[in-house]
């Protein structure tokens, strides 16, 4: 498998752990400083990303992805994942939004792992 392949696998796999709230699953997908902003501007760090997920803060029921671009330099590369995303957050009701996210990935021990991703929507 190519690394773009392995990249767009990876992205397949985050959505489906967010689905399925397996933190496992995402903490193995993450290296351990990834971070992600919010489309709200908001910051989290991977734990504190665990801790809305597991707490029901952000609720994902089904992610039907649209588009993935990679692009691979070396041992780092970006990702753009645009994908229709089922959800309910911070209380708010169940919408499907078009959300993308813009990633940025890193080799570690030879698995691609996320460094960082924004939200926002396209």
């Amino acid at each position: 498998m190519t690394d773009r392949e392995q990249i767009e696998e990876l992205y397949r796999a985050y959505w489906q752990c967010m689905i399925n709230k397996d933190i496992a699953g995402m903490d193995r997908l993450m290296a351990d400083d990834y971070e992600l902003r919010h489309m709200t501007g908001l910051r989290q760090s991977k734990q504190d990303f665990f801790r809305s997920v597991t707490s029901g803060e952000l609720n994902y029921y089904s992610a039907k992805h649209d588009e993935i671009i990679v692009k691979v330099s070396g041992e780092t590369a970006t990702m753009i994942g645009r994908s229709k995303v089922a959800a309910a957050v911070y209380g708010g009701a169940r919408n499907t939004w078009r959300l993308q996210g813009d990633f940025t990935l890193r080799k570690e021990d030879g698995v691609w792992k996320l460094t960082s991703s924004r939200a926002s929507t396209y």
